[in-house]
């Protein structure tokens, strides 16, 4: 007689669940949890050496994430420390650096219905909490959150992605090797891992990758009433402007857009100028696509590759070679997972390239009136996770602050602020919700708790105690009016 476990793969083609995979993650939750609850994360000097212990083991397994890097994205050893392993060990000194002053109480003012008395805010811990990464950029999206998570006090279960494996293994070397398992542990896997992790209670959760599986996230998290941070994502738009000095914009779009191979969250998705701008905008491109990655992009060292065959297969279904002024599919490699930069000029707004965010390296021109249009396109969709605007004017680039929403506006260069410890990065609307990086980290890794005190004597509450009569409701009434 079958098992219902069984039957139910029979219908379904779903494999039944690894009991002993259930109990091993419940373990790792419940032995996190208890570690919280002992304390083993409170003391600020704790922190400071569990960071510490992180960033040496990031220098030393420097070696193996970048070979993992390579394997999984192509990344050549530079592209991986400047936008990998460097970032996140800048991250780590920055807070390293300010953590302490970071973590002093705030003061705050009572006002004077209640004085005497004091207030001040204090950042406590959260408690245990769950880090979903993605795979494209897989060392930097993973231990970024890790950072704050412990800066923060918080034992954190680490879930890199299956979609990028030898950087998975080699996170998970890194961590289980070099971090306190009290502090940090990790879960590899995939749908069944994810799924079972996302039963469980966490004290926050914090996922980065695409909409539709941010939300399966967050109506899993409401089951507990679990905080969430989502770093989505979306067609994070470019306006060149009349007048932008041309050869600049275009090393900056390029490669902002080609770094490893467009899998970024915040790449540009597509530009948007007047006629006669795309026009003369169009060789500064292609000069650009030269000078970054020769005119074989595919012998290239810095150039990289898409994750796997099927994004491989979802993104060259988006090129139409009859528009394509660079690059095109008759270059494409799929065995070598290999797409070239690619761009698309005369592009719709209705074609399939604009229909979904491209996360590749295809880059499509459209046309706008000017700055009105452009900025009407923008609202007309979903807020992206990023805008990029390049103008000589300070009153379009001001236009695009007040009037645009995103998460966050970079005039003149691109891609390069989201590796910045001190300024906050995160999504709004369809591109997120919270932020992280530096104090922001801190901030959505700790409850803000005011904690207020006031002497028993002198016992001026007496004035708002009932009851309410003569001389008492005559002063109550002017101090509320």
């Amino acid at each position: 007689m079958s098992t219902p476990a069984k039957d139910t793969t029979a219908r379904t083609g779903t494999p039944p669940e690894d009991p002993a995979l259930r109990d091993r993650i419940i373990a790792d939750v419940t032995a996190l949890r208890d570690s919280f609850d002992a304390g083993t994360t409170r003391d600020v000097a704790a922190r400071l050496a569990q960071l510490e212990a992180l960033r040496r083991g990031l220098r030393r397994e420097e070696p193996r994430l970048a070979r993992a890097l390579a394997e999984d994205l192509g990344k050549s050893r530079t592209e991986s420390a400047l936008t990998e392993i460097g970032v996140v060990i800048q991250e780590v000194a920055h807070v390293s650096t300010h953590l302490r002053r970071w973590l002093r109480p705030e003061r705050l003012s009572l006002g004077a219905m209640l004085a005497p008395a004091s207030g001040e805010l204090r950042r406590e811990p959260l408690g245990t909490t769950l880090i979903i990464a993605p795979w494209n950029y897989p060392v930097n999206l993973t231990l970024g959150p890790l950072v704050a998570a412990i800066a923060g006090g918080n034992t954190a279960v680490v879930k890199p992605s299956e979609v990028a494996p030898a950087t998975s293994a080699a996170l998970t070397h890194l961590l289980r090797t070099h971090l306190d398992p009290g502090w940090v542990r990790v879960v590899e896997g995939a749908v069944e891992e994810t799924t079972i992790l996302l039963e469980q209670r966490f004290d926050l959760i914090f996922y980065t990758g695409n909409g539709a599986v941010g939300r399966i996230v967050a109506r899993a998290a409401a089951e507990h009433l679990t905080p969430t941070v989502l770093e989505l994502g979306g067609k994070s738009p470019v306006f060149v402007d009349e007048g932008t000095d041309l050869s600049v914009a275009a090393r900056r779009i390029v490669w902002g857009k080609f770094t490893n191979a467009g899998q970024t969250c915040i790449a540009p998705d597509y530009v948007m100028a007047t006629p006669r701008t795309l026009e003369q905008l169009r060789p500064h491109l292609r000069t650009a696509v030269r000078a970054l990655y020769s005119g074989r992009p595919g012998r290239s060292l810095d150039y990289g590759r898409m994750v796997n065959h099927r994004h491989f297969d979802r993104v060259l279904a988006l090129v139409d070679d009859a528009k394509t002024i660079i690059g095109g599919t008759a270059e494409a490699d799929r065995e070598a997972r290999y797409l070239p930069p690619t761009i698309m000029a005369g592009v719709d707004w209705d074609d399939p390239v604009m229909q979904e965010e491209i996360f590749g390296p295809v880059l499509p021109l459209l046309a706008v009136s000017g700055p009105e249009e452009a900025i009407a396109r923008i609202r007309g969709g979903d807020a992206p996770l990023t805008a990029y605007v390049f103008s000589p004017r300070r009153e379009v680039e001001e236009r695009f602050a007040t009037e645009t929403s995103s998460g966050s506006l970079a005039l003149g260069f691109t891609l390069a602020h989201v590796g910045t410890p001190g300024m906050p990065f995160g999504g709004v609307g369809e591109s997120g919700m919270g932020a992280y990086h530096g104090r922001a980290g801190l901030e959505v890794f700790t409850h803000a708790k005011p904690v207020v005190r006031k002497p028993l004597r002198p016992d001026t509450l007496r004035l708002v105690y009932p009851p309410y009569t003569g001389i008492k409701r005559r002063v109550l009434r002017r101090l509320f009016r």
